[in-house]
Protein backbone atom coordinates (compact mmCIF):
# COMPACT_ATOMS: atom_id res chain seq x y z
CA UNK A 1 0.00 0.00 0.00
CA UNK A 2 1.42 3.55 -1.14
CA UNK A 3 0.15 6.72 1.17
CA UNK A 4 1.38 10.26 0.61
CA UNK A 5 0.57 13.95 0.27
CA UNK A 6 0.40 15.59 -3.50
CA UNK A 7 0.71 19.67 -3.72
CA UNK A 8 -1.25 20.51 -6.80
CA UNK A 9 0.54 24.06 -7.43
CA UNK A 10 0.38 26.73 -10.20
CA UNK A 11 -0.37 30.17 -11.56
CA UNK A 12 -3.91 31.65 -11.36
CA UNK A 13 -6.68 29.90 -13.73
CA UNK A 14 -4.47 27.23 -14.70
CA UNK A 15 -7.18 23.91 -14.17
CA UNK A 16 -5.59 22.69 -10.59
CA UNK A 17 -9.51 22.59 -8.91
CA UNK A 18 -10.79 21.20 -12.19
CA UNK A 19 -7.82 18.45 -11.89
CA UNK A 20 -8.66 17.80 -8.29
CA UNK A 21 -11.98 17.51 -9.27
CA UNK A 22 -11.17 14.63 -12.47
CA UNK A 23 -8.55 12.84 -10.05
CA UNK A 24 -11.16 12.30 -7.40
CA UNK A 25 -14.26 11.49 -9.81
CA UNK A 26 -16.51 14.22 -8.38
CA UNK A 27 -16.59 17.27 -7.39
CA UNK A 28 -15.28 19.12 -4.22
CA UNK A 29 -13.34 21.97 -5.44
CA UNK A 30 -15.61 24.70 -6.85
CA UNK A 31 -14.32 26.28 -10.54
CA UNK A 32 -14.86 29.33 -12.65
CA UNK A 33 -13.30 31.15 -14.99
CA UNK A 34 -12.01 34.00 -12.76
CA UNK A 35 -8.99 33.53 -11.29
CA UNK A 36 -8.14 33.19 -7.87
CA UNK A 37 -11.23 31.35 -7.10
CA UNK A 38 -9.30 28.76 -4.72
CA UNK A 39 -8.93 30.66 -1.56
CA UNK A 40 -7.94 27.60 0.58
CA UNK A 41 -5.63 24.71 1.01
CA UNK A 42 -8.42 21.92 -0.27
CA UNK A 43 -7.95 18.28 0.76
CA UNK A 44 -9.06 15.77 -1.45
CA UNK A 45 -8.19 12.07 -0.40
CA UNK A 46 -8.36 8.85 -2.80
CA UNK A 47 -8.51 5.67 -2.08
CA UNK A 48 -7.95 2.25 -4.23
CA UNK A 49 -7.17 -0.96 -3.89
CA UNK A 50 -2.99 0.16 -3.74
CA UNK A 51 -3.19 3.88 -2.52
CA UNK A 52 -4.53 6.38 -0.85
CA UNK A 53 -3.31 9.70 -2.42
CA UNK A 54 -3.74 13.24 -0.48
CA UNK A 55 -4.43 15.98 -3.09
CA UNK A 56 -4.07 18.98 -1.77
CA UNK A 57 -5.52 21.81 -4.14
CA UNK A 58 -4.00 25.29 -3.52
CA UNK A 59 -4.52 29.17 -4.42
CA UNK A 60 -2.81 30.33 -7.85
CA UNK A 61 1.13 31.50 -6.83
CA UNK A 62 0.44 34.76 -8.24
CA UNK A 63 2.91 38.40 -8.22
CA UNK A 64 0.18 40.81 -6.96
CA UNK A 65 0.78 40.27 -3.70
CA UNK A 66 -0.30 44.02 -2.21
CA UNK A 67 -3.60 43.07 -0.46
CA UNK A 68 -3.72 40.92 2.91
CA UNK A 69 -5.71 38.49 0.84
CA UNK A 70 -2.98 38.34 -2.12
CA UNK A 71 -0.21 37.76 0.32
CA UNK A 72 -2.77 34.90 2.18
CA UNK A 73 -3.08 33.23 -0.71
CA UNK A 74 0.01 33.06 -1.35
CA UNK A 75 1.41 31.76 1.91
CA UNK A 76 -1.48 28.99 1.41
CA UNK A 77 -0.01 28.07 -1.77
CA UNK A 78 3.67 28.01 -0.16
CA UNK A 79 2.83 26.15 2.85
CA UNK A 80 0.97 23.57 0.48
CA UNK A 81 4.47 22.95 -0.22
CA UNK A 82 6.09 21.74 3.30
CA UNK A 83 5.74 18.08 3.82
CA UNK A 84 4.74 16.43 0.73
CA UNK A 85 5.82 13.63 -1.00
CA UNK A 86 5.14 14.52 -4.78
CA UNK A 87 4.58 18.00 -6.29
CA UNK A 88 2.04 18.19 -9.63
CA UNK A 89 2.86 21.61 -11.75
CA UNK A 90 0.29 22.82 -13.72
CA UNK A 91 0.90 25.09 -16.53
CA UNK A 92 -1.59 24.95 -19.89
CA UNK A 93 -0.14 23.99 -23.43
CA UNK A 94 0.42 27.21 -24.02
CA UNK A 95 4.15 26.82 -22.43
CA UNK A 96 5.70 29.06 -18.98
CA UNK A 97 4.48 32.63 -18.52
CA UNK A 98 2.67 34.67 -16.50
CA UNK A 99 3.57 33.95 -12.58
CA UNK A 100 5.00 31.10 -13.60
CA UNK A 101 9.14 32.29 -12.69
CA UNK A 102 7.72 32.46 -9.22
CA UNK A 103 6.70 28.74 -9.57
CA UNK A 104 10.38 27.82 -10.22
CA UNK A 105 11.69 30.09 -7.46
CA UNK A 106 9.30 28.14 -4.46
CA UNK A 107 10.44 24.83 -6.32
CA UNK A 108 14.26 26.11 -5.20
CA UNK A 109 13.21 24.81 -1.76
CA UNK A 110 11.69 21.29 -2.84
CA UNK A 111 13.38 18.21 -2.34
CA UNK A 112 10.65 15.52 -3.19
CA UNK A 113 9.81 14.43 -7.07
CA UNK A 114 8.11 17.20 -9.18
CA UNK A 115 6.18 16.12 -11.95
CA UNK A 116 5.32 18.90 -14.52
CA UNK A 117 1.25 18.43 -15.93
CA UNK A 118 0.99 20.19 -19.39
CA UNK A 119 -3.25 20.82 -19.05
CA UNK A 120 -5.53 22.10 -21.69
CA UNK A 121 -4.19 20.07 -24.14
CA UNK A 122 -7.71 19.61 -25.95
CA UNK A 123 -7.17 23.17 -26.95
CA UNK A 124 -3.83 22.77 -28.86
CA UNK A 125 -4.60 21.77 -32.60
CA UNK A 126 -0.96 20.78 -33.17
CA UNK A 127 0.09 18.22 -30.43
CA UNK A 128 3.93 18.61 -32.28
CA UNK A 129 3.72 22.08 -30.60
CA UNK A 130 4.03 20.42 -27.53
CA UNK A 131 7.24 18.90 -27.92
CA UNK A 132 9.47 22.36 -28.07
CA UNK A 133 7.83 22.98 -24.68
CA UNK A 134 8.65 19.37 -22.83
CA UNK A 135 11.89 19.98 -24.10
CA UNK A 136 12.57 23.45 -22.80
CA UNK A 137 11.15 22.15 -19.91
CA UNK A 138 13.63 19.35 -19.50
CA UNK A 139 16.15 22.11 -19.71
CA UNK A 140 14.58 24.54 -16.96
CA UNK A 141 14.01 21.86 -14.12
CA UNK A 142 14.60 18.53 -13.20
CA UNK A 143 11.41 17.45 -13.44
CA UNK A 144 10.45 13.44 -12.23
CA UNK A 145 8.06 13.30 -14.82
CA UNK A 146 6.23 15.40 -18.02
CA UNK A 147 2.42 14.44 -18.63
CA UNK A 148 -0.17 16.08 -21.20
CA UNK A 149 -3.05 16.04 -20.09
CA UNK A 150 -7.09 17.66 -20.05
CA UNK A 151 -7.84 17.72 -17.00
CA UNK A 152 -11.56 19.13 -18.35
CA UNK A 153 -11.93 16.24 -20.90
CA UNK A 154 -10.19 13.99 -18.43
CA UNK A 155 -7.60 12.86 -21.21
CA UNK A 156 -3.94 11.02 -19.75
CA UNK A 157 -5.66 11.69 -16.30
CA UNK A 158 -4.74 7.94 -15.75
CA UNK A 159 -1.79 7.77 -16.92
CA UNK A 160 -0.81 11.32 -14.48
CA UNK A 161 -2.17 9.51 -11.52
CA UNK A 162 0.02 6.11 -12.38
CA UNK A 163 3.05 8.53 -12.27
CA UNK A 164 2.16 10.15 -9.11
CA UNK A 165 1.84 6.82 -7.59
CA UNK A 166 5.21 5.65 -8.60
CA UNK A 167 6.62 8.40 -6.28
CA UNK A 168 4.87 7.97 -3.37
CA UNK A 169 6.08 6.08 -0.36
CA UNK A 170 4.79 2.69 1.28
CA UNK A 171 2.48 3.30 4.16
CA UNK A 172 -1.14 2.49 5.73
CA UNK A 173 -4.01 5.06 5.01
CA UNK A 174 -4.53 7.87 6.82
CA UNK A 175 -8.32 8.22 6.75
CA UNK A 176 -10.92 5.83 6.14
CA UNK A 177 -11.58 4.70 2.60
CA UNK A 178 -14.79 6.26 2.33
CA UNK A 179 -13.58 9.69 3.79
CA UNK A 180 -12.74 12.55 0.42
CA UNK A 181 -12.12 15.27 2.39
CA UNK A 182 -11.27 16.81 5.73
CA UNK A 183 -13.16 20.08 5.51
CA UNK A 184 -16.50 20.14 7.19
CA UNK A 185 -19.90 20.71 5.32
CA UNK A 186 -20.55 24.16 6.56
CA UNK A 187 -16.99 25.00 4.36
CA UNK A 188 -18.34 23.49 1.38
CA UNK A 189 -21.76 25.57 1.64
CA UNK A 190 -20.07 28.91 1.72
CA UNK A 191 -17.81 27.44 -1.52
CA UNK A 192 -20.97 26.78 -3.29
CA UNK A 193 -22.58 29.48 -2.85
CA UNK A 194 -18.89 31.87 -3.93
CA UNK A 195 -19.16 29.67 -6.80
CA UNK A 196 -22.28 30.96 -8.28
CA UNK A 197 -21.97 34.09 -7.45
CA UNK A 198 -18.51 34.19 -8.86
CA UNK A 199 -20.84 32.85 -12.24
CA UNK A 200 -23.22 35.85 -11.86
CA UNK A 201 -20.95 38.47 -11.44
CA UNK A 202 -18.15 40.33 -13.37
CA UNK A 203 -15.00 40.65 -12.65
CA UNK A 204 -14.49 43.51 -9.81
CA UNK A 205 -16.99 42.40 -7.34
CA UNK A 206 -15.97 38.39 -6.91
CA UNK A 207 -12.23 39.51 -5.42
CA UNK A 208 -14.56 42.05 -3.24
CA UNK A 209 -16.60 39.05 -1.67
CA UNK A 210 -16.47 36.22 0.94
CA UNK A 211 -19.67 34.37 2.57
CA UNK A 212 -19.44 33.23 5.93
CA UNK A 213 -21.67 30.71 7.06
CA UNK A 214 -23.50 32.25 10.43
CA UNK A 215 -25.75 29.16 10.79
CA UNK A 216 -25.18 25.60 10.05
CA UNK A 217 -28.66 23.38 11.72
CA UNK A 218 -29.26 19.86 11.00
CA UNK A 219 -32.73 18.58 11.25
CA UNK A 220 -33.43 14.59 10.54
CA UNK A 221 -35.22 15.41 7.07
CA UNK A 222 -34.25 19.33 6.73
CA UNK A 223 -30.82 21.19 7.07
CA UNK A 224 -31.13 24.87 7.68
CA UNK A 225 -28.59 27.44 5.94
CA UNK A 226 -27.75 31.19 6.88
CA UNK A 227 -25.13 32.66 5.02
CA UNK A 228 -24.08 36.27 4.81
CA UNK A 229 -22.26 37.80 1.76
CA UNK A 230 -20.01 40.15 2.72
CA UNK A 231 -18.99 42.76 0.59
CA UNK A 232 -16.60 45.97 1.07
CA UNK A 233 -18.75 48.60 -0.23
CA UNK A 234 -22.00 49.48 -0.23
CA UNK A 235 -22.25 50.46 -4.45
CA UNK A 236 -21.08 46.81 -4.35
CA UNK A 237 -24.31 45.57 -2.60
CA UNK A 238 -26.68 46.25 -5.22
CA UNK A 239 -24.62 44.17 -8.17
CA UNK A 240 -24.58 41.48 -5.75
CA UNK A 241 -28.89 41.51 -5.12
CA UNK A 242 -29.26 42.49 -8.63
CA UNK A 243 -32.88 44.29 -10.28
CA UNK A 244 -35.47 43.71 -7.94
CA UNK A 245 -33.64 41.04 -6.28
CA UNK A 246 -33.29 38.59 -9.53
CA UNK A 247 -29.53 38.30 -8.99
CA UNK A 248 -29.11 36.76 -5.36
CA UNK A 249 -32.56 35.22 -5.81
CA UNK A 250 -31.06 33.02 -9.22
CA UNK A 251 -27.55 32.52 -6.77
CA UNK A 252 -29.90 31.13 -3.87
CA UNK A 253 -31.56 28.69 -6.43
CA UNK A 254 -28.74 27.28 -7.86
CA UNK A 255 -26.37 27.16 -4.88
CA UNK A 256 -29.55 25.14 -3.00
CA UNK A 257 -30.34 22.66 -5.68
CA UNK A 258 -26.27 22.01 -5.46
CA UNK A 259 -26.06 22.14 -1.73
CA UNK A 260 -28.96 19.35 -1.61
CA UNK A 261 -27.10 16.92 -4.24
CA UNK A 262 -23.97 17.51 -2.16
CA UNK A 263 -25.59 16.77 1.49
CA UNK A 264 -28.29 14.29 0.28
CA UNK A 265 -31.00 16.41 2.22
CA UNK A 266 -33.16 19.00 1.89
CA UNK A 267 -31.80 22.76 2.15
CA UNK A 268 -33.25 25.81 3.69
CA UNK A 269 -30.89 28.62 2.48
CA UNK A 270 -31.24 31.87 3.26
CA UNK A 271 -28.96 34.63 1.90
CA UNK A 272 -28.22 38.18 3.32
CA UNK A 273 -25.72 41.08 1.43
CA UNK A 274 -23.69 43.39 4.16
CA UNK A 275 -20.99 45.32 4.03
CA UNK A 276 -17.20 44.70 6.17
CA UNK A 277 -15.17 47.97 4.62
CA UNK A 278 -11.73 46.80 3.31
CA UNK A 279 -11.82 43.46 4.59
CA UNK A 280 -10.04 41.54 2.07
CA UNK A 281 -6.64 43.92 3.25
CA UNK A 282 -7.07 43.60 6.90
CA UNK A 283 -5.22 40.75 8.38
CA UNK A 284 -7.65 40.82 11.74
CA UNK A 285 -10.66 40.45 9.79
CA UNK A 286 -9.48 37.66 6.98
CA UNK A 287 -8.85 35.66 10.40
CA UNK A 288 -12.40 36.45 11.53
CA UNK A 289 -13.83 35.38 8.08
CA UNK A 290 -12.27 32.00 8.31
CA UNK A 291 -8.82 33.15 6.37
CA UNK A 292 -6.26 31.09 9.13
CA UNK A 293 -3.05 30.32 8.09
Amino acid sequence: MKTGYVALIGRPNVGKSTLLNRLLGQKLSIVSRKPQTTRHRILGIKTTETAQILYLDTPGIHQAASRALNRYLNRTAAAALAGVDVVVWLIDGKGFRGDDPLVFEKLKAVDVPVILAINKVDKVRDKKTLLPLIDEARRRYPFAEIVPVSALRGDNIDALEQAIVNYLPEGLPVYPPDQITDKPERFFAAEIIREKLLHYLGDEVPHRLTVEIEQFREDPDLIAIHAVIWVERESQKPIVIGRKGERLKKVGQQARQELEAFLGRHVYLDLWVKVKKGWSDDERLLKQLGYAD
